[in-house]
């Protein structure tokens, strides 16, 4: 008998870019929901992603190194409070916990929250990113 494949069982996964669309459609979307505080720290965050995102970067290690990464969000979170209103009063409040060895909360918003978001906000990013950086040396043409 003849047993010809036909032509599309013979490549059986011909939408496989719909599948990497339909992701990245799904995370822009569920990151337009966030609330307004992680939305507005977002950013700077794809900011310092974009910096550190070249060819043997760190970010692309087996097991990035820790160190880095909390200067990384240490960068990030500079830059938040130099340009966000509502984070430029933490600055001040963290110099004062360093004296007094306290915690103090400014207006909802204080020195650790805004770091554990901003490290939060940053592995997710990294994340994303490396996912995507794998999946494009992947392909072979």
């Amino acid at each position: 008998m003849n047993d010809k494949m036909p032509y599309y069982m013979a490549y059986p996964m011909p939408f496989s870019y719909d599948d990497e669309r339909e992701e990245r459609r799904d995370f822009e979307y569920l990151k337009s929901m966030y609330p307004d505080v992680p939305k507005r720290i977002l950013p700077y965050v794809e900011e310092e992603c974009d910096r550190m995102e070249y060819e043997n970067s760190m970010v692309y290690d087996q097991y990035p190194d820790k160190l880095q990464l909390k200067l990384m969000c240490r960068r990030i979170c500079d830059n938040v409070r130099k340009h966000e209103r509502i984070f430029q009063d933490v600055g001040e409040v963290e110099e004062t916990e360093r004296r007094d060895g306290r915690r103090r909360n400014q207006g909802g918003v204080d020195s650790g929250f805004l770091r554990d978001l901003a490290e939060v906000m940053l592995y997710q990013e990294l994340y994303k990113r490396r996912c995507d950086h794998r999946r494009r040396c992947r392909r072979i043409y």
